[in-house]
């Protein structure tokens, strides 16, 4: 993995590929890594937009499939997987501020707020699997 990139990688466990990405031997994409299991989208919001945010995607759950929620502060998610921290667990990151992307840290532990609600929201990773097995072509893997 010292490449840091997904395209020669083997099938790994959940917790393996965020082992990887905490440990920053892993910084792009993670489709096709864990066959077979759920992979999200992170959406962070300071708590005073997290509940219109959190109805947004209760209204509209095709677009938006609202995996789980965190508490303000909190940056595990034990429903999700075992050891998952939202602040380190991911490839990379997009800081947005003011309608402006300001970064794209492998880690966010610098940016991390008490007030921050985190919300994992479903992506087609979760499915590849499906398309591939039905004979549809998915042009990225």
């Amino acid at each position: 993995m010292n490449d840091r990139h997904a395209q020669h990688l083997q099938p790994m466990n959940p917790l393996a590929v965020r082992l990887a990405c905490r440990e920053e031997r892993l910084s792009s994409h993670t489709n096709g890594l864990a066959p077979g299991y759920v992979q999200g989208n992170l959406v962070l919001l300071p708590k005073a937009y997290a509940f219109d945010f959190l109805l947004f995607c209760k209204r509209n759950p095709k677009p938006c499939p609202l995996l789980a929620v965190s508490e303000a502060g909190q940056w595990a998610l034990p429903g999700m997987g075992q050891d998952l921290d939202l602040r380190s667990d991911l490839p990379r990151y997009r800081v947005w501020e003011s309608g402006a992307l300001i970064d794209e840290p492998t880690n966010i532990v610098s940016y991390w707020r008490e007030d921050l609600v985190g919300f994992v929201l479903g992506c087609s990773f979760s499915f590849e699997e499906a398309l591939i097995e039905a004979g549809v072509s998915v042009k990225h893997l």
